[in-house]
């Protein structure tokens, strides 16, 4: 089984989409330096590789919406990407790099293509670097070769993965049908499969993904659950006391201060409610005078 990465039900945890990408260009190297700076530790970003083999954090799999250059990352070598500049001014990210020069971030890494599975794997077992991660993907099926290739890994679920627990969470005849089967985990890993993290959208087109029922069977399940992309502070506001437990966002520092506000409210409401049972308990006739 993995090691926990994400945690269910304690202090929500802000996860920099694309390095937080409203406070430095994504994906690039200021953008990692800049999250290390202020604290951060959880940091989400994506994976393609080049014709030989580096792995590059970047999202798109074609150059032109955020450098001066044309093509596929995938047709390009290290040795010519690397002549590329990003709006930092620097060349696309390589992953050793981040690895090597921030080892306080954790990385929650997009495997964006199948042709990045193998150098990914490589370069995270030659780092030694498998709980310092946690893999994504929209396929669920990158993702159990993910798991298959690096034991003990941190996984998210892919999206037919998360198809069927939004199912199960809102039809239970339907989770069960899959208990007494006996294919719950054929359609969707557990935790003990390494597979931590449900990361969604608050609604997929018009349908509404996230809600106190979706967050609370998750959490049942051993399922941290995060929610992808939250700018806007009142819907962060609002994800919060539905109790999820990450919200991926391109304003971290925004989202980190609604989440300790947050926090600090909960906890003191808390302790008043202690004090206040504590107050009843000592002097039981003080309700009736």
């Amino acid at each position: 089984m993995a090691e926990r990465i994400w945690n269910v039900g304690g202090k929500p945890v802000v996860l920099a989409h694309r390095g937080g990408g409203n406070e430095a260009p994504e994906n690039s190297l200021a953008a990692f330096s800049n999250m290390d700076r202020l604290g951060f530790r959880y940091v989400e970003t994506d994976a393609h590789a080049t014709k030989d083999g580096a792995v590059i954090l970047f999202h798109d799999a074609t150059l032109s919406r955020t450098t001066a250059a044309e093509g596929r990352i995938r047709d390009y070598t290290w040795q010519r990407l690397r002549k590329i500049t990003d709006p930092s001014g620097n060349p696309p990210v390589r992953l050793d790099l981040v690895l090597e020069s921030f080892p306080n971030l954790v990385l929650n890494i997009d495997a964006k293509s199948e042709d990045v599975i193998s150098p990914l794997v490589w370069t995270l077992t030659a780092h030694g670097a498998q709980r310092r991660v946690s893999l994504a993907s929209f396929s669920e099926k990158r993702l159990r070769r993910l798991r298959k290739m690096l034991p003990g890994v941190c996984t998210s679920l892919g999206r037919s993965a998360v198809v069927f627990l939004t199912l199960a969470a809102n039809i239970p005849v339907f989770m069960r049908i899959l208990e007494r089967l006996r294919l719950l985990r054929r359609f969707i890993p557990l935790p003990e499969d390494g597979a931590q993290a449900v990361q969604v959208p608050v609604r997929f087109w018009k349908i509404r993904v996230v809600s106190g029922r979706f967050v609370g069977f998750c959490h049942r399940l051993g399922f941290a659950v995060h929610v992808w992309t939250v700018n806007d502070p009142r819907e962060m506001r609002m994800l919060l006391e539905l109790g999820v437990d990450a919200l991926i966002t391109d304003e971290p520092s925004r989202a980190r201060r609604i989440i300790d506000g947050f926090w600090a409210e909960k906890t003191a409401a808390k302790e008043n409610g202690k004090n206040t049972r504590r107050g009843r308990a000592e002097n039981p006739g003080a309700d009736a005078e």
